[in-house]
């Protein structure tokens, strides 16, 4: 009789035909490049008491620091709006790895 793996070595349903994605990109791309460069726990020190993990009052919870200092960066660099950098950032996984959500 065939034993049951334990829930902690089962991946969530989901998760089962997912690729990481750092195997779909070339990691020589100049993002990729930036993100070994860029002192990002310096930048969630520095940035974390204005962006509050948990709101005060209520409400949604805050997303990742490091995926809004991330997105920040794309906006200037390309000189986007807020509407054009959230469409760029779900068609470009580069971006989506730059970010930190890979």
């Amino acid at each position: 009789m065939r034993t049951r793996r334990p829930a902690a070595e089962q991946l969530p349903a989901d998760e089962l035909f997912r690729s990481r994605l750092e195997n779909q990109i070339d990691l020589r791309h100049p993002l990729v490049q930036l993100i070994h460069r860029l002192p990002w726990s310096a930048l969630e020190q520095a940035l974390s008491p204005r962006l509050p993990a948990t709101p005060g009052t209520g409400g949604r919870p805050a997303l990742p620091v490091r995926l809004i200092a991330g997105l920040l960066y794309l906006k200037h660099a390309y000189g986007l709006s807020d509407e054009a950098v959230c469409e760029r950032w779900l068609e470009n996984p580069y971006w989506q790895f730059f970010t930190g959500e890979y």
